[in-house]
């Protein structure tokens, strides 16, 4: 057995096919008929975004290392060409399910439903004219067609844009001849319009722009023949580039920055499946792509945009069932958040407990006359966010507030430079954490003289402080006046708003300082009491399972004996089921309703077990990049209810589970006959807000 080389890169899977496999589960829940069918077709769109960001980003790294000659394998072995190879292969495959699931079982079914998309062949006469007076009063003063001559080059595509590629007969007014030419589809309308109620069939017939486009692109072309018309939508290289060690203000970099991001290097091409070859290779030449980096798709390009749909058709019967999140019995509407929190902490379960507490605690602290000071890190939280409200309200109020946001938060950059000028504009201090690690901690400590004395009062998380995901991610929050876990917070603040060296922290584990040694050690720890014959267990959730010396220190823990159950979200490269190495490791992935989201690691020690909550995945960016933290549950019927919310209830869930084989395929869980069907997500819906399963 010690004979085994852990660092075998057989026994690690690639982490680009992994996220695809996730995206393919998410596929699968579009298809799943126990769903609500709108749900399901937002599912679908879900699963769309996912893939461009996974283009955005993933693929767009992969082709940078291919260009830079940057071909070192990584723990699977695979170069970035030997996963290009197999990546496309495998979004290709994605893509075309996509397709199916949406023309051969969602249009169908909604149909089936009253929600019609109409298709330019089934226009009658009244519904034709409607459309051409859309065309005349809404879309055609907002195009510009762009013929394409040595006069007018390739115009810039703007990332993720609507476009169209029109072949062309004859001459125009100058006696130009032109064979081609591009009309981008207007950002400011939408891509699916509802046709009036007294043309429709019934209560929800749509029609999509690109079909209005078509039918009217004629008229954009007087005196020439259009011979086609296809749709195409081109994705870029979205990753920000700031050198932060050389820039004297992160912020103005940033903004310098952002425009760019519509105008990276292309790395994906969608074509509508009738473009001709031609065409397409036309495209690919002019975005500098390869064959590989086509996909020809049946139907809209923009599949994600299908998502206004689920928000126009007002058919609660085609819906989750709305629920109300509840309160804990310790803090009814109300009550003074301190006084509770002085007596116990408070553990809250989101999206199943409301998250109003959280916005509570920080609005009376901003009000208290005895609270002295507010720090808070945002990472994400939304342009209108209330607790940045209550932030604002607080400075203004006098309170010294200390907010460190992070600027590089993905995607949320610009959101987070305007409301960390509206916080500075307001008085309060505003930092933008470490050069060169992301603040990811999720912590907001109040600061209060209490009879003369300083108390400090604190809320971690495992999610953003962002009320919107709060309502659609499984994440656990930690209201406490802990004196100890209070101090580390304070410390965590001290490093993060000013210079010096590392504090010692004495309950939290921090990046990129303490976690990863902190979690190596309590998995060794666990593989020392097995092999001296004491009970040792470890179960673990989080989002994403990547850092090789965490997974080959599982594998020795499965090697001598240690049971591990892991809930693992999206992307995992420990391979389970491994002959003596991996026989004792089962990986699961629950989806539903809810995007889990959650981190939580149990280590049973001998009895003595040790339970933490977290912002970080086991992933090297979490662990060496980013500034987080793991806080410890203590109190005991804290610690009973995390077990059991968290981790026995989806190691049990038999039909929203799937389990990682050895391929790195997934096969999804279905009860047997004799065996009563359970889900995580229903039975937390019906335990914590009184929601029927």
């Amino acid at each position: 057995m010690n004979d085994i080389d852990l660092a075998n890169p057989e026994l690690f899977l690639n982490r680009e096919l992994s996220l695809l496999e996730f995206n393919a589960r998410v596929l699968d829940l579009a298809k799943d008929d126990s769903i609500p069918l709108l749900e399901r077709l937002r599912f679908l769109c879900i699963s769309s975004t996912n893939l461009d960001e996974f283009f955005e980003v993933r693929v767009a790294g992969l082709k940078q290392q291919v260009q830079l000659g940057v071909n070192t394998p990584g723990p699977d072995g695979l170069s970035a060409t030997e996963q290009l190879t197999r990546v496309s292969a495998r979004a290709h495959e994605l893509v075309a399910d996509q397709y199916r699931t949406l023309n051969d079982i969602l249009i169908p079914a909604l149909e089936v439903q009253g929600v019609r998309f109409l298709r330019r062949t089934h226009w009658n006469e009244v519904q034709a004219n409607w459309v051409r007076e859309f065309f005349t009063q809404e879309l055609l003063p907002v195009l510009s067609p762009l013929g394409l001559d040595p006069a007018h080059p390739f115009p810039r595509i703007l990332n993720k844009s609507l476009n169209f590629i029109v072949t062309l007969e004859g001459k125009d007014a100058f006696g130009r001849e032109s064979r081609m030419a591009v009309v981008q589809a207007p950002r400011s309308l939408p891509r699916v319009i509802r046709v009036p109620r007294e043309i429709a069939r019934g209560d929800y017939d749509f029609v999509f722009l690109s079909s209005i486009l078509h039918a009217h692109v004629g008229e954009l072309f007087q005196g020439m023949k259009v011979t086609g018309c296809y749709q195409f939508r081109l994705t870029r290289n979205s990753d920000l580039f700031v050198r932060e060690e050389e820039i004297d203000d992160l912020l103005m970099a940033l903004e310098g920055e952002l425009p760019q991001r519509n105008y990276g290097e292309a790395v994906r091409l969608e074509v509508a499946d009738n473009c001709p070859d031609s065409t397409a290779d036309f495209l690919l030449r002019q975005f500098k792509l390869a064959a590989g980096d086509l996909f020809q798709v049946n139907g809209l390009v923009n599949l994600n945009r299908l998502l206004a749909v689920h928000d126009l058709v007002e058919r609660p019967d085609l819906r989750f069932p709305a629920f109300t999140p509840s309160l804990p019995a310790s803090l009814p509407t109300g009550a003074d958040v301190f006084q509770s929190v002085r007596h116990n902490d408070l553990l809250l379960h989101h999206p199943y407990q409301s998250f109003m507490p959280v916005v509570e605690f920080l609005r009376q602290a901003a009000r208290d006359p005895d609270v002295l000071a507010i720090k808070q890190t945002l990472y994400r939280t939304g342009l209108r966010s209330q607790l940045v409200d209550i932030l604002i309200e607080a400075a203004q109020e006098g309170k010294e507030v200390t907010v460190v946001v992070e600027l590089r938060a993905r995607f949320d950059e610009e959101a987070n430079i305007q409301l960390a000028n509206r916080l500075q504009d307001a008085g309060a201090h505003v930092v933008y954490g470490v050069v060169g690690y992301k603040t990811h901690a999720k912590l907001a400590m109040v600061v209060r003289r209490e009879k003369g004395k300083i108390v400090r009062y604190v809320h971690l998380g495992t999610g953003n402080y962002h009320a919107g995901t709060a309502r659609a991610y499984t994440d656990f929050g930690l209201l406490t006046a802990d004196k100890t876990i209070g101090e580390d917070v304070h410390k965590v603040f001290q490093q993060l708003t000013g210079l010096g060296k590392v504090s010692k922290l004495k309950k939290l584990l921090q990046a990129p300082f303490t976690l990863h040694s902190g979690m190596l050690e309590r998995i060794e720890r666990e593989t020392e009491h097995a092999r001296a014959g004491k009970p040792a267990r470890i179960m673990a959730r989080m989002n994403s399972l990547i850092e090789p010396r965490i997974i080959q220190a599982l594998y020795r823990a499965s090697q001598a004996g240690v049971k591990v159950d892991l809930v693992v979200r999206g992307v995992c490269s420990l391979r389970p089921g491994v002959p003596g190495v991996s026989d004792n490791i089962q990986v699961r992935s629950v989806m539903g309703r809810f995007l889990e989201h959650s981190r939580v690691f149990y280590f049973e020690n001998s009895g003595d077990n040790e339970l933490f909550l977290s912002s970080a995945d086991w992933m090297p960016r979490n662990f060496f990049r980013r500034v987080e933290v793991a806080f410890p549950i203590t109190e005991e019927n804290l610690r009973k209810r995390v077990i059991q919310e968290s981790l026995v209830a989806y190691l049990t869930d038999n039909t929203q589970a799937w389990v990682l084989q050895k391929d790195g395929g997934y096969k999804r869980i279905r009860p047997p006959a004799n065996q009563k069907p359970r889900s995580a997500q229903n039975d937390l819906l019906a335990q914590l807000t009184g929601l029927p399963g």
